[in-house]
């Protein structure tokens, strides 16, 4: 008799179970359907947050120079690699040797968006921006030379 009273019990609280369930997707099925038209109306009703990383910039000032000293923190921060530099040695004016960036180049595809090269950075050279649309059909698109210099 101990074993069937169990049986019953665990019967009856199955199907409780059941029902919490039920009445869950019921409330949700009765609800108003909210739908984004997405390509059709992204500038007005879509809202991106503030602190969204989608791709990775360099600024430049006035005179369309950019920040970055090419000290390789960046690249070396970066835990999957996505970020190369390439840097050359030349002489200033006074007479001191000076590396130079010479190409910046940032992967798209394996970046993780995990903003440790940004963190690294001393002068604030890269930063994030909010374009979230880099969805491309060629993976070799995603390789992108940051300095357009």
């Amino acid at each position: 008799m101990n074993g069937f009273k169990e049986y019953l019990k665990g019967y009856v609280g199955g199907v409780k179970s059941l029902l919490v369930g039920m009445r869950t997707s019921m409330k949700v099925f009765c609800q108003k359907k909210i739908t984004e038209q997405y390509p059709e109306n992204r500038h007005t009703t879509l809202h991106i947050p503030e602190r969204h990383r989608a791709m990775l910039v360099m600024p430049v000032d006035e005179e369309g120079n950019h920040h970055c000293i090419a000290c390789g923190l960046c690249q070396m921060s970066c835990p999957n690699g996505t970020i190369r530099l390439t840097t050359e040695m030349r002489e200033t004016e006074d007479g001191k040797k000076k590396k130079f960036l010479v190409k910046y180049e940032y992967n798209l595809g394996s970046c993780m968006f995990c903003m440790l090269c940004i963190n690294a950075c001393p002068h604030n050279a890269i930063q994030f921006t909010n374009d979230f649309e880099n969805a491309v059909f060629q993976k070799e698109k995603l390789v992108m030379t940051l300095n357009k210099k």
